[in-house]
């Protein structure tokens, strides 16, 4: 399977597609500039009223349970279904699944009335939707998951999983991929994760085939990643510099690539 990483990124840059976030309070203007960057066009509308609306001009809806609370909860579902309706893309990341009843009974709801497409979290909050005994402490993992737990959660929910960490696993419930790009700065900012949802849900927008566009995600934010930690290793500047380097990718930066899909 070849994948045409520049080639989907100048279509973003190009078409400019609007990534609907419907995401939490930490993560909103980081979010948007690294949507902006990349070369899409962010919105973050959450409001009941006007879901639905919005979601039905978007390219993508990104769903993010980072800070939850009833009515927003109603406002995902909402725009969860009217995404459904429209054939628009839907990306749900369950940010502290399995930390709290709460959150995890909130993304499994989410999984169970809305066609998610792809569903992207770290070790702990994927095992717990797997029904795997874990311990989430936060919104942060303390564990780690394989290609065995990313397969069944997308063989469950007929979708494409991604479980981050020192290396990234994706599959699709017939094919699979492993991603070792990225950097321990990730590690040293808030939202790196939220950040990359962006990143994977503004490919969605673009490119049809979820597995090819969560790799595509995937790749593009850890190189940028990568080169950005090239330039500091202060948190600060990092987040800095890794806005502007997913600015700066170019087709000879997909080289840095460091794939392997089975």
């Amino acid at each position: 399977m070849k994948i045409d990483y520049f080639g989907d990124l100048k279509k973003i840059r190009n078409t400019k597609p609007l990534v609907h976030h419907i995401t939490n309070y930490v993560v909103m203007n980081v979010s948007a500039n690294i949507t902006l960057s990349l070369g899409a066009s962010p919105v973050m509308a959450h409001a009941l009223p006007e879901v639905e609306d919005m979601v039905s001009i978007a390219g993508v809806l990104y769903i993010n349970i980072g800070t939850l609370s009833d009515r927003w909860i109603e406002s995902m579902l909402a725009a969860g279904k009217m995404a459904n309706k429209k054939h628009i893309p839907v990306l749900l990341d369950p940010v502290g699944a399995g930390a709290t009843r709460y959150r995890t009974e909130t993304a499994k709801k989410i999984l169970k009335e809305v066609k998610v497409d792809v569903l992207k979290g770290n070790a702990g909050e994927m095992q717990s939707l797997a029904g795997e005994k874990v311990m989430v402490k936060g919104v942060d993992s303390t564990t780690s998951a394989g290609m065995g737990t990313a397969g069944a959660l997308a063989k469950e929910y007929g979708l494409t999983a991604v479980i981050t960490g020192q290396e990234d696993y994706v599959s699709n419930g017939s094919q699979s991929a492993t991603v070792k790009n990225g950097t321990e700065m990730f590690s040293r900012i808030t939202g790196a994760g939220c950040m990359l949802g962006s990143v994977i849900a503004s490919f969605m927008a673009v490119q049809k085939d979820m597995f090819a566009s969560a790799i595509e995600g995937l790749v593009t934010f850890e190189i940028a990643g990568e080169k950005a930690a090239a330039r500091t290793k202060l948190p600060g500047s990092f987040m800095t510099a890794l806005i502007d380097e997913i600015s700066l990718l170019n087709e000879d930066t997909y080289k840095l690539s460091d794939v392997t899909i089975k």
